[in-house]
């Protein structure tokens, strides 16, 4: 699995990010572009510790033990999967300030390998190794740039 703290993962990222315009449209979803840049920045900034999530309830908690290694292992996500409330975007911001404020978060968290040593505790899915949040978040921008074919 590709993490986004390699170097080759992270310049494949933004070549993909770079090669989408405002006139891509979801293949799956609701989202417009606009709406999925906007939403990739929030689990950034959440592991940036810029942003928060209301923490997993009981249930929830028994959910996430199941799903957990979903976000880190070789096999891509289910379209349409349930997000958190906090990441539904539903307004539409202006497309290359969007494009660009992702970019910028996406070298942030590249660059931020030692802020996830040795491990680091996620609001919903508890203890995360560093490699756990690379890998996550490079999934995260895979699926979603594959949802809008870049």
């Amino acid at each position: 699995m590709k993490i986004i703290f390699d170097q080759k993962a992270y310049e494949e990222i933004l070549e993909r990010l770079e090669n989408l315009s405002e006139n891509h449209e979801a293949k799956w979803g609701k989202m417009n572009v606009s709406q999925m840049l906007i939403h990739l920045e929030k689990p950034i900034k959440l592991a940036l510790g810029e942003e928060s999530i209301q923490k997993a309830g009981f249930f929830m908690k028994i959910m996430v033990k199941f799903f957990k290694p979903t976000l880190y292992n070789d096999k891509p996500w289910k379209k349409g999967l349930p997000t958190a409330k906090e990441f539904i975007i539903t307004d539409t911001a202006d497309f290359d300030e969007a494009k660009q404020r992702l970019k910028q978060l996406i070298s942030r968290v590249h660059k931020s390998e030692d802020h996830f040593k040795p491990s680091r505790n996620h609001p919903v899915f508890g203890k995360m190794e560093h490699w756990m949040w690379g890998q996550s978040a490079y999934k995260h921008l895979d699926h979603h740039f594959k949802q809008f074919g870049v």
